[in-house]
């Protein structure tokens, strides 16, 4: 095992970065946060169809470039660090993930070009360590019921939608999807309702599975929110001037950007570690390093990365002063990003009190 970057890895980040730079700006990303289509769909056709991310854990045979997890994080970093408005997550994840595990190798092929976008229909704040709501019935291969929160539908082409085992392909046509209001701008959640829609039932899903799977990758996103907060405030207390000092100067500050770098030097370390472990879950046997080393891995990230997030994005507005409290400077999508993958899927304390009983850790009196 190996926590550094590859050269491969390194040469993916610099692509996806440099695009994202062109396209994805933050007055780029604050106009569309405004607007009632935040998703950047042309963006994602070019990422997907020049560097092509989206067929990133689709093996070479269907399509794709069959990398693994640890080139979908350095990508997902790429992202938080933008606060890029794209579905990779949703698509090229979590959708991916369920596809790749029940062996539905021609809706995989679509998700690999780009052309087609789906959706695993389960409520952002789902959680790897409790059963999913029982909120959708099928009788006869028809759908009945709604799934609230959902992130991805509004610009998914095919719905995946787990009942009990089950897997069922839907046409997002068949279905009405209303956004609701979200608290991260540039990931907006919706209501899924089945009202006898048809369904095409397509293998059995370990739906557990696949949620821990996405929240140890959703870890290396809130280390790309972390480190853009940290960079940017570092920056700015360099050039904002008080007492005819730079702000950075004083001592007070210095120890609270010291601190801030040792959480995300840490939180790198995690989120790195998952990736690396979460790379020996491929395709449907999921054979490799252990189960239970790969769920570790993923909640250690997951627990640790979301609060880092969170707290440095907080102090980076505080840092940044009245300007940071506006909403022409970008840093309040960060902590909208932050607080609001704080809770997808699976909560810290979630993750810790499963840390604790993966290692055998005694628990609290």
């Amino acid at each position: 095992m190996t926590l550094l970057y590859t050269e491969v890895e390194e040469e993916l980040r610099a692509s996806v970065r440099d695009l994202l730079a062109d396209r994805c700006g933050s007055a780029a990303v604050l106009r569309r946060a405004e607007s009632e289509a935040p998703y950047d769909m042309d963006l994602w056709k070019t990422l997907s169809r020049d560097i092509g991310v989206a067929g990133l854990l689709v093996p070479e045979e269907y399509g794709g470039a069959g990398a693994s997890a640890r080139e979908v994080a350095v990508v997902l970093e790429e992202l938080g660090r933008a606060v890029a408005p794209l579905p990779f997550l949703t698509s090229s994840v979590l959708a991916t993930k369920a596809l790749l595990q029940v062996g539905e190798e021609d809706l995989i092929q679509e998700l690999a070009s780009g052309e087609t976008t789906a959706a695993l229909v389960v409520s952002l704040a789902a959680s790897p360590y409790r059963p999913l709501p029982e909120t959708v019935t099928v009788t006869d291969g028809v759908l009945n019921g709604e799934i609230r929160a959902v992130a991805g539908a509004d610009v998914a082409d095919v719905l995946l939608v787990p009942v009990g085992t089950a897997l069922y392909q839907v046409e997002a046509a068949d279905v009405r999807i209303d956004v609701v209001p979200s608290l991260d701008l540039t990931r907006p959640v919706a209501t899924v309702t089945f009202s006898d829609t048809p369904g095409e039932a397509i293998g059995r899903l370990d739906t557990r599975r696949v949620l821990n799977f996405g929240a140890g990758l959703l870890a290396s996103e809130q280390l790309g929110v972390a480190e853009w907060c940290l960079s940017t405030t570092l920056s700015y207390i360099k050039e904002r001037h008080q007492f005819a000092r730079p702000v950075g100067s004083f001592q007070a500050i210095k120890h609270r950007m010291a601190d801030l770098w040792l959480d995300v030097v840490r939180a790198r370390a995690a989120a790195r570690n998952a990736a690396d472990l979460l790379a020996t879950d491929q395709g449907a046997s999921g054979e490799g390093e252990a189960t239970g080393d790969r769920e570790l891995a993923a909640a250690v990230a997951a627990s640790w990365c979301s609060e880092v997030a969170v707290h440095v994005a907080e102090e980076s507005v505080q840092l940044h002063g009245g300007i940071g409290m506006t909403w022409e400077h970008p840093v309040h999508l960060y902590l909208k990003r932050a607080k609001s993958t704080e809770i997808a899927f699976g909560t810290p304390g979630a993750h810790r009190e499963a840390v604790a009983a993966l290692a055998d850790l005694p628990a609290p009196a």
